[in-house]
Order: C-alpha cells, then sequence, then structure tokens
C-alpha cells in the first residue's frame, strides 16, 4: 500500500514511518524542508519525499495520484493565539490536496472531546475533524487523552513537575480525570485501523486501562523513581497563575502552557469503546507505559520529542536557510583551542554539549541566562535535549536549535532561539592542517539596531571568560579518563 504521512517530521510522524516500513508499506512523507528530514532521518532513503508548507497552499507539491491512505498528524502547539484558525486552514489545505489523488482512507489522530464546554484547544481539534470530513476519503478519527512515553509533551511536563518539586502548591485542576495511553499503543491503533473498512467514516476513543487525576499521574510517576512527593491543592490560582507557573517549571512556552491549562477543565475519558470490537488490544498501564519511557531514555534511544517540532513559534519553517552563517554586518567572538588528543573525542566532546551534559564552563551563566530568557517571554535552557549522544538537523540543544551536525566534516551548527535583540550562531569545527590540530569555535552575532550592538558589547567581558573556558575544556574533558 502507499501510504503518505503530513506530519512526518512529527513526535507522532516520526515513529510511525519504521512501524509502516516493516509492515511493508510504500510510505511517501511531507515535510516543510527535504534537508532537514535526510540529514535528520535514518529512513530517508527508504521513503518518498515530497515538500509543502500546509499554510501556504502554493508551497505544496502535488500528491501522488496512487496513494491508497494518509495520515493527517499535524497539530499546532499553541504557537499564537490564532492557532484554531490555522489548525483549520492547514486541514483545508491539505484536503485540497489530496482529494487529487485516488486515497481512500484520511486517519486523524484527534484529543478526546466528549465533553459539552470545551476548551479552545479542544474545540479546534474537533473542528479540524469537521473540515477533514469535507474530503472526498473515508475518515477515521483516533481520539486519544494524554500520550505517555519518551519525549511526549504529556510525559516531559509530569517528569518537569514532578523530579523538580518535592512540595507542589497546585491548581484544582489537577483532580480532573483522564485516561492516558501509552505511545506504543497508539501507534498499534494508528497501523491497525489503516484500510480496515470497519473503521472508515467512524471515531474512536483510545486510552489505556487507568482512569486517573492528574494528580494522581504525578504522584504514580513519583512511585515509579522512588520520590517523596507532597502535593497541596488551592482552589483559588487562576487559569493565568497557572498557566504561569507551568511556564516557568516545565520547558513548554506560555502559549502552550495556557491551551494545556483551559483544557485541563475537560476531563479526558473513553465514552465510546467500539474501538474494541474491531481491534482488541491489551494496552499498558500507565506505570507500565512509565517504565518503557525510562528503559528508552537510560538507554539513549529517543526516537522523537515533542521539543524539537519547529511549530512553536520560535523558527520558520525556512529555519535551514540559516545554515549559511552571515558574514556582513556581524559582530564575532573566534577561539581557536590547539589539541593533540584523538579527534574523534573532542568531536564528541562538543556533540554532546548541553541537556545534563552542560555547556563545559561556567554553567551557572548558561543557567541564569536560561531563568531571564524565560522571564522575558523566551524559551528558557528547561528543553535540554532528545538524545544524550546523537544529534540532528532540527534538534533542540536548550535555548538553541541544531542547524548541522556534519561527521564528516566534525562541525556543530546551532541558531539561538533565545530572545535577543539580533540573530546569534555558535558553531564548533575542528581543524586538521599541516599534523596541527584545532578546535575552532565561532559566536557570531547580527545586531538588530542600537540595541543589538549594545547588548553584543555588554555581554562582551563573559564571553571573554566563557567562550575561552569552553573551548579549552571541550578538548580537555575525559583526557584524565
Amino acid at each position: 500500500m502507499k501510504v503518505l504521512i503530513a506530519g512526518a517530521n512529527g513526535y507522532i510522524g516520526t515513529r510511525l514511518i519504521p512501524v509502516l516500513l516493516e509492515k511493508g508499506h510504500d510510505v511517501v512523507c511531507l515535510v516543510r524542508d527535504k534537508r532537514r528530514f535526510h540529514e535528520h532521518s535514518d529512513f530517508s532513503k527508504q521513503v518518498t519525499l515530497i515538500t509543502g508548507d500546509l499554510l501556504r497552499e502554493q508551497s505544496i507539491e502535488d500528491f501522488p495520484t496512487d496513494i491508497d491512505a494518509a495520515y493527517y498528524l499535524v497539530h499546532s502547539m499553541a504557537q499564537s493565539q490564532d492557532f484554531a484558525a490555522l489548525e483549520a486552514l492547514s486541514a483545508y489545505n491539505f484536503i485540497h490536496a489530496l482529494d487529487k489523488t485516488g486515497c481512500r482512507q484520511t486517519i486523524f489522530l484527534s484529543g478526546i472531546t466528549n465533553d459539552d464546554n470545551l476548551s479552545k484547544h479542544l474545540e479546534s481539534r474537533r473542528h479540524v475533524e469537521d473540515v477533514l470530513k469535507e474530503g472526498k476519503s473515508a475518515l477515521t478519527v483516533l481520539r486519544a487523552a494524554i500520550i505517555i512515553g519518551s519525549g511526549s509533551a504529556s510525559f516531559e511536563i509530569i517528569r518537569d513537575l514532578t523530579e523538580k518539586l518535592p512540595i507542589m502548591t497546585v491548581p484544582r485542576w489537577v483532580n480532573t480525570r483522564c485516561q492516558p495511553i501509552g505511545i506504543r499503543d497508539v501507534l498499534g491503533y494508528l497501523e491497525s485501523v489503516m484500510l480496515n473498512e470497519k473503521t472508515f467514516n467512524r471515531n474512536f476513543d483510545i486510552g489505556g486501562p487507568d482512569i486517573l487525576t492528574f494528580k494522581e499521574m504525578m504522584l504514580g510517576y513519583a512511585k515509579v523513581r522512588h520520590l517523596k512527593r507532597h502535593i497541596i491543592i488551592i482552589p483559588f490560582l487562576s487559569p493565568r497563575i497557572s498557566s504561569y507557573w507551568l511556564y516557568f517549571v516545565t520547558s513548554i512556552s506560555y502559549t502552550l502552557a495556557q491551551s494545556l491549562v483551559n483544557s485541563m477543565k475537560n476531563e479526558t475519558i473513553m465514552h465510546d469503546h467500539s474501538i474494541d470490537d474491531i481491534i482488541p488490544r491489551k494496552c499498558l498501564t500507565y506505570e507500565e507505559a512509565l517504565n518503557l519511557a525510562f528503559v528508552k531514555i537510560e538507554q539513549n534511544s529517543i526516537v522523537s520529542s515533542w521539543k524539537d517540532a519547529l511549530n512553536m513559534g520560535y523558527l520558520n519553517s525556512g529555519f535551514m536557510d540559516q545554515i549559511k552563517v552571515p558574514q556582513n554586518g556581524t559582530l564575532e567572538y573566534k577561539v581557536k583551542m590547539p589539541f593533540e588528543r584523538e579527534t574523534e573525542e573532542v568531536f564528541t566532546n562538543f556533540m554532546s554539549i548541553g541537556g545534563n551534559r552542560g555547556w563545559y564552563y561556567w554553567d551557572w551563566i548558561w543557567n541564569m541566562r536560561g531563568f531571564l530568557d524565560k522571564v522575558f517571554g523566551g524559551v528558557g535552557s528547561r528543553r535540554g535535549r532528545t538524545n544524550g549522544i546523537n544529534i540532528g538537523p532540527g534538534d533542540v540543544i536548550d535555548f538553541w536549535r541544531v542547524l548541522l551536525a556534519d561527521k564528516e566534516a566534525k562541525r556543530l551548527l546551532l541558531y539561538a532561539e533565545m530572545k535577543l535583540p539580533g540573530e546569534a550562531w555558535l558553531e564548533f569545527k575542528i581543524i586538521e592542517r599541516n599534523g596541527k590540530k584545532n578546535l575552532s569555535q565561532v559566536a557570531t552575532f547580527r545586531p538588530s539596531g542600537l540595541w543589538g550592538r549594545l547588548y553584543w558589547y555588554t555581554m562582551w567581558p563573559f564571553h571573554l571568560f566563557i567562550f575561552n573556558g569552553m573551548a579549552r575544556e571541550i578538548v580537555q574533558y575525559g583526557e584524565e579518563l
């Protein structure tokens, strides 16, 4: 079967590709930039790529006419207050392009929307379903609540809150019930409904066997991690305060925090169990899904993370164009550090930067910069990195985005997503000439007006110590071992 995936670079899409390939399907991936997919995906040579930004209909390449089924896995991460309109436009453009093919079925992963008074976030999900129904192909909608898996937004938020706060004063929405489901089961359902005519033009709730409140999920996480946690509910905390609370404690943006807090007033539990009659499946319990997530984390085998998505408002879909660092109108700080140890060891050191490894020198300064970024509405440095060993274009490293991770050229190029009066790049590269080896480390800043230049020169004394110290530690790290 020929299968189209829209959202192939997203959290679910990235994990669905190998599942479909293993079943022998011919997979076509709709992506916004082929460069990122080729650099980032191990399956880039096993799939067909077509490009298009679903928010710009004219940019969408023609879909192959012999498509049998299509997955629509595109979700806004609340990148703006108009996310509902953007989601509707994206779905409309997708269906308009799909209707030119012979596609028999469209599959959409939505959210459980059984309450009458839905949040704006869940209303948008329901409206996208209505838009997709207008297409010529049969629509199958799988509605899930919280998805638990390594790298999922829900798992990371629960993890952030529980790991960092021994005592939590929380809003009353923590008593709202939901029905979490493991990522493995979501993928199983997505694959099983494909071209199953019993699922055509139907909606299905999917969920695991446990119905839990958010409080019970956090305490359940603490139990698995052998942590003692105390949760105190304060009923008068407003949605705005709750949003700021999530924003500062976790790695999510404020707009996403707002969206999630407003959605947490709605119970997301299964009312319809008809999926069991068509696809009988014993789903993982909440605790089993948590344990599986930790196995992936400990093995450094997290396949995808919500934090690596590009629809978060920090970069547009053409972010790979920033791979050419500008030469004019910029300010630079260069460090050239000689070394004699094995090239691969130094390369591994700067490819492992950020996250749990840290920034090698004066980490407290980097953490303070991340905190200040959060205060002023930026991404902060809590995002860490998806994998402690492997990185590729589009991945997140704290408040940077990876533009290039070239193993052959021994080069890493990062682009800043923090709040800045300008644009910033940070490049690491190993240069070997005439038998001598050097680590080249270049910080480039393109200021925006006078404020940008004042910012750069104000930070100059810190750069003097931080960048020299960082380069020195990168070439020395682990040498004594």
